[in-house]
């Protein structure tokens, strides 16, 4: 068995012995290397009792070196891959993990967030050249139709300007997500929480199958690893560090996005909300994200999320209004447009005292109002010209 072998079956091992994020098993890793940080663990020699028990009663179901070869035995049958530190398709972006340490933290999968020791990956794309450039989209899966159609078009707009887009795979959000880059025929990356042999959930299954085909799935966990619930949240650092930046479209008060959201602000990576109404339940996660952390950006659209992620000066277009005929004129033109009666002609003299005018100024004002057809001339003064198709002004004062 070669070296990168042993690393690799040693890395299986360790991630069915102890969740994924575990910092200590990670630290021993750094110091030991994966296999001596194996043998270690199963003779006992864990340094926090915590670990202890839990290798001892996760090697109570099974030696962890056999079920680690029986899922390394199936890989070419699954259609997998392992990737391990020090391979070329390594991200190495997910090693900022090392330094996420969030604040009030006090669950387990708030306090365990170390890098991943392995992943299974399913597709055809380098996993590290998927993830270079690409975004999180994440929300609620209990979404609103509204919801599902900021996250399509936040996804077919990503992957059509040629951005990977990434996300969990579940109902709702993610999905729509997922499907927009889909339909974009753009590249999509399903991080999950269980085995890449059963993705979940099955009413995905479709979705799924399409996502291994043009684009990538990935786990930490081996073939055959159910979803449970915590999987879910350990799983959810990968998405914020593995990613240039998070998107949360929809969440309510209690929802593993916003904790994705979250461990982005902690890996300084920018982090995204869309605004929704205030009426709705699947507004107040990300509103209340809004609220309490400052580094939170606000965004309505592709182009505020490309600013946020893409290269310096990369800007969005300021929103705004439909031009007007008048946006060009200078104070003075304007002051005559909008002293002018709104029907029925006016002369220069009642146009003056009106607009506050010198008589002169007017007369040479009307002159480019007229080029400009924004007035028209008459034998007893100037009225306003018809919009193009009305018969009404061309233009109504801003009051």
């Amino acid at each position: 068995m070669s070296t990168r072998e042993e690393s690799v079956l040693a890395r299986v091992a360790l991630t069915w012995l102890a969740e994924p994020g575990t910092r200590s098993v990670h630290r021993m890793v750094d110091v030991l290397g994966p296999v001596d940080t194996l043998d270690l663990l199963l003779d006992g020699g864990a340094p926090q009792e915590a670990l202890r028990e839990s290798v001892a009663a996760r090697s109570g179901a099974g030696d962890a070196r056999s079920v680690a070869a029986e899922a390394l035995g199936n890989i070419d049958r699954l259609g997998a891959r392992i990737v391990i530190p020090g391979d070329e398709d390594w991200p190495a972006t997910v090693e900022e993990l090392r330094r996420l340490h969030l604040p009030d933290a006090h669950r387990r999968v708030d306090l365990e967030t170390a890098p991943p020791l392995c992943f299974w990956v399913r597709g055809p794309w380098p996993l590290a050249e998927a993830l270079e450039r690409s975004v999180a989209v994440v929300g609620a899966r209990a979404a609103t139709s509204y919801g599902i159609h900021i996250a399509t078009d936040l996804g077919y707009g990503l992957a059509d300007r040629g951005w990977t887009v990434v996300s969990g795979g579940a109902f709702g959000i993610d999905a729509a997500a997922h499907r927009g880059a889909l339909n974009a025929n753009g590249l999509t990356v399903a991080v999950l929480a269980c085995g890449v042999d059963r993705p979940y959930p099955m009413g995905n299954a479709a979705l799924f199958d399409r996502i291994a085909d043009t684009g990538l799935l990935v786990s930490e966990w081996p073939p055959g690893a159910e979803p449970l619930r915590p999987r879910f949240l350990i799983r959810n650092r990968v998405i914020a560090a593995g990613t240039r930046g998070t998107v949360l479209v929809e969440a309510a008060a209690r929802s593993g996005a916003t904790q994705t959201t979250r461990r982005a602000i902690g890996l300084n990576r920018p982090a995204m909300v869309v605004p929704g109404p205030v009426t709705s339940a699947m507004s107040v996660g990300a509103h209340e994200l809004l609220r309490e952390q400052p580094t939170a950006r606000l965004v309505t659209g592709l182009d505020q999320v490309l600013e946020e992620v893409g290269r310096i000066g990369e800007l969005a277009p300021v929103p705004r209004g439909p031009d007007r005929p008048t946006d060009l004129l200078d104070d003075d033109a304007r002051a005559i447009v909008e002293a002018m009666p709104r029907r029925g002609t006016v002369d220069v003299d009642a146009l003056a005292a009106r607009a506050g005018l010198a008589v002169r100024t007017v007369l040479r004002k009307l002159s480019t109002l007229e080029e400009l057809a924004l007035v028209v001339r008459r034998a007893d003064g100037y009225l306003l010209a018809a919009r193009p198709g009305r018969s009404g002004p061309a233009e109504q004062p801003e009051r």
